[in-house]
């Protein structure tokens, strides 16, 4: 008996002792470490707010945070608590798989401000209407930037032309073979790729080639570029690193300078000078530059995730901080302007969070992640040189957010690119852009629920929804309006829903596009279909399938102001069951081999097909409803409702 309970004590002992150290484990688990403004980085940052005899208290600086945060031995729900305040980055933020487990959030409520960049002060008067501030390493290009924000905007830079573009002589007139094909048919010389003829009532011996900043426009991208030299001669500008494609190419001849004195043509502007070693702006009507708050990049990204092979990142989520000021280096950034950093870059990580986050006025992209189960939800992308966020993985989602007014450096940027499997974009709201709205390829991945307004500002060969080399997407719910046709290069333009080359099975079901000539656009893809979509043109409407095949084109209603035009219409082996209505014109097949018209011939309705009005009652707000004797409705079409395309209100966690 009393052995019995003698057993029975130390089993208590033991779980009061279990118990005890359970809690001490949950206790180091909850720690919170804080960064304040009038923190110390010698303080143990415990403390919200420093003590009475100012002993102990928060960190001053995130880096100290993560440092000491990365000591403790559990890493599950490790969390860095930043206080309302600016705070500025020399170097980025950078995290590992070491941190994994770790929460970076604002306080509740509070304003938080990270910005890769620092004050300038000390401006003169630099001529009748300028100001200019020296800057050290200027002159050696050890600090050189490509974004100026003052007062909170993201300030242009000094351009010629001041509209418009400047046209160049050179011309590189070798086929393009598709991407599919190889590229150009004969790959590019090196001069090629970094000359440029010019016109000589253009540009003269005062251009700064030391200052000046080349945009050679392209297709669908530009290649931004310095200059290593200049003929006056001959009238050729070199460059100093290659432009991703000849000027000339595709037979654009567009340019235009940047950062040249002479380009200072309007308050707001500014340039580097760094020839002078000197930043030089021309303030708004009433700027003061005693008062003004002007902050330049110092580095391309705040916060960096870098996972490796070995050991990803995991489970690190950053939420509610606003992050601004990020400059890129002067080369060409490729198709989408792919090559730069984003504000916040993720590689090799899985299941990283990106919540509620304001990323604006930055040089590069927003957002650049890459990995498995990343999600990036109810942020704020805007004013940003390039794209606003990309995100390429496994299963991974990006959600409810809002980007615009992305591509104010680079206009080839895209605002929000996917790719990899069996991810989701969903419920975005994404506008003002000057090429594509939203790119994605890759295997299983969906594209739902989408608004779209305002894309194609400037460049050609996108849309609102481009695809490329996708296998087994979902186009759905998707509201795209108002992108307007700029005039593009040689039948290059703009659309609505674009599959272009190697995309198959693929399903564009249930969406809308208001207000663009060409809502659907296929290239060089097969075994895809569009169903139960409504397109509504203002003019013309063209649906175009340039070397396509095996199309499924079913219970779709078109309503154009002009014509409906069918491009290479033998692509579609499906045609059934859709409302075509061209209100100052008949249906017209046009046969096309390659890309060269071969006839034309008016569609005569089978297959359930019907030429008549389809009696729209409304669709301005995405909820299309017919009148109750439509022929859609006899025929069975589905009215769509994409009304709640867009960011949706929802609590975190929710899907």
């Amino acid at each position: 008996m009393r052995k019995t309970e003698s057993s029975r004590s130390c089993v208590l002992t033991l779980a009061v002792l279990l118990g005890s150290l359970l809690a001490q484990a949950s206790n180091a688990r909850a720690e919170t470490v804080f960064v304040a403004v009038n923190g110390n980085d010698s303080w143990s940052g415990l403390l919200p707010e420093p003590n009475a005899d100012r002993t102990d208290g928060p960190l001053a600086t995130l880096e100290a945070a993560c440092r000491t945060v990365r000591k403790q031995k559990i890493a599950s729900l490790r969390r860095v608590v930043v206080q309302v305040g600016q705070y500025f980055f020399d170097e980025p933020v950078v995290l590992t798989g070491e941190d994994s487990g770790l929460t970076i959030e604002s306080a509740p409520g509070a304003d938080v401000s990270l910005y890769g960049g620092k004050k300038i002060a000390g401006w003169k008067k630099d001529g009748g209407k300028f100001y200019s501030v020296a800057l050290p390493g200027v002159k050696e290009r050890q600090w050189d930037f490509r974004a100026l924000v003052v007062n909170g905007r993201f300030c242009p830079r000094a351009r010629l032309p001041e509209k418009g573009f400047f046209k160049h002589l050179s011309s590189f007139k070798v086929p393009w073979m598709s991407t599919t094909g190889g590229g150009w048919k004969r790959k590019p010389t090196s001069k090629e790729l970094t000359t440029l003829k010019y016109h000589p009532e253009d540009l003269g011996p005062w251009l700064d080639v030391n200052n000046a900043e080349v945009a050679v426009y392209h297709m669908w991208d530009e290649s931004l570029v310095g200059l290593a030299a200049m003929d006056n001669e001959s009238q050729t500008l070199t460059f100093s690193s290659p432009s991703g494609h000849p000027p000339g190419a595709f037979g654009v001849n567009r340019y235009v300078i940047w950062n040249v004195r002479e380009g200072m043509t309007q308050p707001g502007q500014w340039y580097l000078d760094r020839t002078a070693g000197k930043l030089v702006y021309w303030p708004l009507p009433g700027e003061d530059m005693t008062r003004a708050e002007v902050i330049a990049p110092t580095i391309e990204s705040i916060i960096r995730i870098e996972g490796s092979r070995e050991e990803p990142a995991r489970d690190i989520t950053i939420r509610g901080l606003k992050l601004s000021i990020t400059t890129t280096p002067l080369m060409a950034g490729g198709f989408g302007a792919g090559k730069f950093d984003g504000a916040v870059t993720i590689t090799s990580a899985e299941n990283c969070r990106l919540i509620g986050l304001e990323i604006f006025n930055v040089g590069g992209q927003g957002i650049k992640a890459s990995g498995n189960g990343l999600r990036v939800e109810k942020c704020h992308v805007h004013h940003t040189g390039a794209c606003g966020v990309r995100c390429r993985g496994t299963e991974c989602i990006v959600a409810d957010n809002h980007i615009h007014d992305i591509g104010l450096t680079y206009p080839s940027a895209i605002a929000m690119q996917g790719g990899g499997k069996d991810c989701r974009i969903n419920h975005n709201e994404i506008h003002d852009c000057p090429y594509t709205a939203i790119n994605c390829g890759g295997e299983r991945n969906r594209i739902e629920h989408n608004l779209i307004y305002r894309a194609m500002k400037e460049l050609h060969d996108g849309g609102g929804i481009y695809c490329f080399a996708g296998k087994g997407l979902v186009l759905r719910g998707n509201f795209i309006r108002d992108i307007i046709d700029t005039g593009g290069y040689g039948g290059y333009g703009a659309s609505a829903y674009y599959l272009d080359e190697r995309s198959e099975n693929c399903l564009v079901e249930g969406n809308l596009s208001v207000g663009i000539a060409r809502p659907s656009h296929n290239h060089m893809a097969k075994s895809n279909t569009i169903r139960n979509n409504v397109f509504i043109c203002d003019e013309d409407a063209r649906i175009t399938l340039p070397k396509s095949s095996n199309y499924t084109f079913e219970n779709n209603v078109i309503y154009a102001k002009g014509k409906i035009v069918f491009e290479n219409p033998d692509a579609i082996t499906t045609l059934r069951n859709n409302v075509l209505f061209g209100a100052k014109g008949k249906v017209q097949l046009k046969k096309l081999k390659n890309y060269s018209q071969t006839g034309i011939a008016a569609f005569e309705p089978d297959g359930g097909n019907v030429l008549a009005d389809p009696l729209l009652v409304e669709f301005n707000k995405g909820a299309v409803s017919f009148a109750a004797d439509s022929p859609a409705l006899k025929l069975g079409i589905k009215p769509i409702d994409v009304s709640g395309a867009g960011p949706r209100l929802r609590k975190e966690g929710q899907e």
